[in-house]
């Protein structure tokens, strides 16, 4: 580090230390609140609007919605928000209206945890957090546009996440427009018999009630009774993403079950197709993109019933398979343990014959399949789906009848088949099905060879080791009266039968989604309110616009009531539906006064981070969700964003399935009812890296607190004993953790956003390393020094003109950094303006002022206040936030010329002078003509140039 000594500061008075830094940096951020520096203006509306901007180019820049943590932020955090932040500032001195703002996402659980263990109300503990978390990264110096900054848990803003969860209930999707429409839409065409009702009555004969189930059935936002995840230790329902791979919950840890309940759900496997189509139109990595069309899951196939004969109506279990064309090797069936049908089907005593290892030991079907329930409930889906070399699995007493041979076929219950995909039944055809011919060979069920093995292993399964499973054979075994697929490939095959299938009413080709509806209620206090109630007889009714919002009670107890976390047979008690005076209302909804129950879950956290970016667009518009004009100006889809949406948004790839999801679904709906011109939420996805640190570890596996780590010899010491290192995330826990507080008070914060951004590629994790910050600060250094004298104070730039060098180091800086700021490269970008700084301090002398402001603006996005200090001393009353960023004069950004190579049989002949940016085809030319080629040559036949312009062409006789 630099001499800070105090006779060096005395000797130095105004050289640039952490010190001067704070000040400095202190006194530019009062400056930018005090003059609304990054106020971004709107076309129209409030904001200052300015109708001349919509003739401006804008950019939206966003970042993924921070939690306001507790703990406060270490280093790790600001990674992203820097980067925009740096991004936001050069597209502002590229001549962009840029907005960027940041809120908080503050409702959820972790709160809700806090404040259960401390007395502390949610509130109280989330808004303290958000203070801190904007003075920390105020401190950073983010050009955040403060006027639309909110937080999820305001009023004023889940007002809106409650009137669009109105506008989703109140939807439905019309398969054949492929769109959401008016839930009244559908009324209507049920009103005047033009769709039919379910059961064929006339709709004005349906009880309310019943036009409620019927409607249920069709919403966007429904209420069911579904499998869900049921966690009794948080006392919540979670959503499959909220659940570990070992079954456990993702906060706190607890054991998961399946269970069914009644809850909110969001229905957008609706929007599947959608969903996946549209990616195409979106520039975001292609990793997530594939995560996402993972999720979704679409598969094309058949749907066939299976008649279960001496049930109630002779059910029919319905399966969908890609493997259509193995119907006649079906030997046995299986469902889910969830599986509605499974009550439906199970006889009262086992039939005659029914072997002994297919009863679990059970004395009825009844008893075996309740305690396979119970055991199956225990277990996550990636356990059930595990290639686990035991399949368990009873017998449900129950045959079906395979519809192609006409064979009965026994009815399994089995863990591996999830309710998660397809119907929750599976046909089994184990002869060509690892799982399948595991469960047969455990059961001893036969298999029947339909496809012909091309390995030579011959056609009886009872010889074979394992499945033949292939795409590319023959069908062999599989004809009936009416219908033979023998010999034909697998495609032809699956044409064939899916059409026998139809044209018999049996089943139909169709595309299955791994997507299932969205679980969208929690048991707990800390989230938005539903603005549902319910009236005597059970009916939901949707509050109109104006009882919004419905508020969050003020509760005394808003602990969830939790239960023995390994006791599957609890259900959920919401700390709402204890506030009786809250939970029951009397409301006049059109009718007269009545008395209603309200809603008691709440929604999930994911909610309020559906649609914020909206609420940037427009934050005190109170007459509707956002400005038509507005939103086209920020949002709206124009050349090369066909979709629409924000600029650029920074996150983790953490929330691909997620938060990206949900938030696509819920602006599609929008969009689909007219309120937004764009069908995407989000045009270019970026996902930065993760700083990391170093966790030491004592013998015992604890971790000890880095910043006491000593090193000796290459080992690590904490307080004379050896310990352990490994590279891992960063924080509190693993004492690990830097707050830029710290960094900010020993170097700065313009030192801290360099270091970050030097660290390395945006989009890639790295070490933190504070011994490494001071490179940094040694650049603020030299360039301070290189403006002002450290003795004086004074500026010490030169009004003479540059020296030819100098101008071209300078333009070539600017060029390199122009196109790094625009490709978010910005540890190239400092390196190359490392460079140039480099060059005036070895130069000596004044730098001419020419450069040293081209200088000072090359480095503003990423050391604002600096930049700023600086610029106010070279002579400048306004603020640099909105100066022109520097362009490059390409004739001086390229060197004057280059030295070419001619070699002819690998051994140089020529040397040529030619300017950097000559073609090919002329410097193969200007090679074959030169005097010195020519005689090397000899008159030679030439078989071949290679030429890599402007460098080197290599001539093959």
């Amino acid at each position: 580090m630099s001499d800070t000594t105090p006779a060096a500061e005395t000797a130095a008075p105004h050289r640039y230390t952490a010190q001067l830094a704070a000040e400095i940096e202190s006194r530019w951020q009062e400056h930018w609140d005090e003059h609304g520096t990054f106020a971004a203006p709107n076309p129209t509306g409030t904001l200052d609007a300015d109708p001349a901007v919509a003739a401006k180019p804008k950019r939206f820049i966003m970042d993924m919605f921070p939690y306001p943590s507790g703990a406060g932020l270490h280093v790790g955090h600001p990674l992203g928000y820097i980067a925009t932040d740096v991004s936001a500032r050069y597209q502002r001195m590229t001549g962009h209206n840029v907005l960027h703002t940041l809120g908080f996402d503050a409702f959820g659980l972790p709160a809700e945890q806090y404040a259960v263990q401390t007395g502390t109300h949610p509130r109280v503990s989330t808004e303290a957090n958000i203070v801190t978390m904007r003075a920390q990264l105020r401190r950073l110096g983010l050009g955040h546009d403060r006027r639309r900054s909110f937080a999820t848990i305001d009023p004023d803003y889940y007002r809106w996440t409650q009137w669009i969860f109105l506008q989703i209930y109140n939807s439905w999707y019309d398969a054949a427009a492929d769109r959401a429409r008016p839930i009244a839409d559908l009324v209507a065409q049920f009103e005047d018999g033009t769709r039919a009702t379910p059961d064929g009555r006339p709709w004005a004969e349906l009880t309310a009630a019943e036009r409620s189930d019927v409607l249920g059935g069709h919403r966007l936002a429904y209420a069911a009774e579904s499998p869900v995840n049921w966690c009794p230790g948080l006392g919540t329902v979670l959503a499959n993403e909220e659940v570990t791979a070992d079954g456990r919950s993702e906060r706190g840890n607890y054991p998961v079950f399946k269970a069914k309940l009644r809850q909110w759900m969001m229905r957008i496997t609706a929007y599947a197709d959608r969903l996946l189509t549209d990616l195409d139109a979106l520039d975001w990595p292609e990793a997530i993109k594939l995560q996402q069309r993972n999720w979704i899951g679409r598969s094309e196939g058949a749907r066939v019933d299976f008649p279960v004969h001496g049930t109630a109506e002779d059910a029919a279990i319905t399966v969908f398979t890609t493997r259509q064309d193995t119907l006649f090797g079906a030997t046995y069936m299986v469902l889910a343990p969830e599986h509605d049908l499974v009550d439906a089907i199970v006889p009262a005593a086992w039939p005659e014959g029914t072997r002994e290892a297919w009863t679990g030991g059970h004395a009825t079907p009844g008893d075996a399949v309740a305690a396979y329930r119970k055991q199956a409930a225990s277990k996550s889906d990636v356990e059930r789906q595990a290639d686990a070399k035991e399949k368990t699995g009873v017998f449900t007493g129950a045959y079906a009848v395979n519809p192609v041979s006409g064979e009965p076929v026994p009815v399994f219950v089995a863990d591996y088949v999830l309710m998660g995909y397809g119907t929750g039944a599976i046909m089994a055809v184990p002869a060509h099905d690892s799982r399948d011919f595991a469960f047969a060979r455990a059961f001893d069920l036969p298999m029947r060879c339909v496809v012909r093995p091309t390995d030579g292993r011959g056609e009886d399964p009872a010889e074979w080791e394992d499945a033949f499973a292939s795409y590319d054979a023959a069908i062999v075994n599989s004809a009936n009266d009416t219908v033979s697929l023998d010999g034909l490939g697998v495609t032809e095959a699956k044409a064939a039968i899916t059409r026998w299938l139809a044209e018999r009413g049996i089943g139909e080709g169709t595309v299955n989604y791994r997507l299932r509806d969205w679980l969208f209620s929690r048991q707990r206090y800390w989230g938005e309110p539903f603005p549902i109630v319910y009236d005597e007889d059970g009916v939901a009714h949707a509050l109109p616009d104006s009882m919004l919002p419905v508020e969050l009670p003020e509760v005394d107890d808003y602990t969830p009531r939790t239960f023995d976390p390994d006791d599957a047979d609890t259900s959920p008690e919401t700390p709402l539906s204890r506030n009786a005076e809250w939970a029951t209302v009397e409301l006049d909804l059109g009718d007269g006064p009545r008395t209603y129950r309200r809603e008691t879950n709440t929604m999930p956290n994911w909610a309020g981070s559906c649609w914020y970016e909206l609420r940037y667009l427009d934050p005190f518009n109170t007459e509707r969700i956002v400005d038509p004009a507005v939103e086209a100006y920020w949002m709206g889809p124009r050349e090369g964003q066909p979709a629409g949406g924000v600029d650029l948004y920074v996150g983790g790839a953490e929330h691909a399935v997620l938060h990206l999801l949900y938030a696509r679904f819920w602006h599609k709906v929008l969009f689909d009812l007219g309120y937004v011109s764009s069908f995407e939420p989000f045009h270019k996805l970026f996902n930065q890296g993760m700083i990391q640190a170093y966790v030491y570890r004592d013998a015992r596996g604890i971790a000890v607190p880095a910043a006491e780590v000593t090193e000796e010899d290459g080992a690590y010491y904490y307080q004379g004993e050896k310990v352990s290192r490994l590279l891992g995330k960063m924080g509190k826990s693993l004492k690990n953790a830097v707050t830029p507080d710290e960094i900010c008070a020993e170097f700065g914060a313009d030192t801290l956003r360099l270091y970050e951004m030097a660290m390395g590629p945006l989009d890639v994790s790295r070490p933190w390393d504070t011994r490494a910050v001071v490179g940094q600060y040694r650049l603020l250094q030299r360039l301070w020094r290189n403006v002002v004298d450290e003795t004086t104070g004074e500026v010490t730039v030169t009004d003479a003109e540059p020296d030819e060098e100098t101008l071209r180091a300078l333009h070539k800086a600017i060029d390199g950094v122009s196109g790094d700021m625009a490709g978010l490269r910005f540890n190239t970008a400092i390196a190359k303006i490392t460079e140039l700084n480099n060059h005036l301090t070895k130069a000596g002398g004044p730098v001419p002022r020419s450069v040293a402001e081209q200088l000072v603006l090359l480095i503003a996005p990423l050391a604002p206040h600096i930049a700023e200090e600086l610029w106010s001393r070279l002579g400048h009353t306004a603020s640099l936030a909105h100066a022109d960023f520097p362009v490059a004069d390409p004739a001086l950004a390229q060197d004057p010329a280059v030295t070419c190579v001619v070699q002819i049989k690998g051994k140089v002949k020529a040397r040529l002078e030619v300017p950097p940016t000559i073609s090919d085809a002329d410097l193969e030319t200007l090679a074959l003509g030169d005097p010195a080629v020519t005689a090397a040559l000899n008159g030679a036949a030439v078989r071949k140039v290679i030429v890599r312009a402007p460098k080197l062409v290599n001539i093959v006789v």
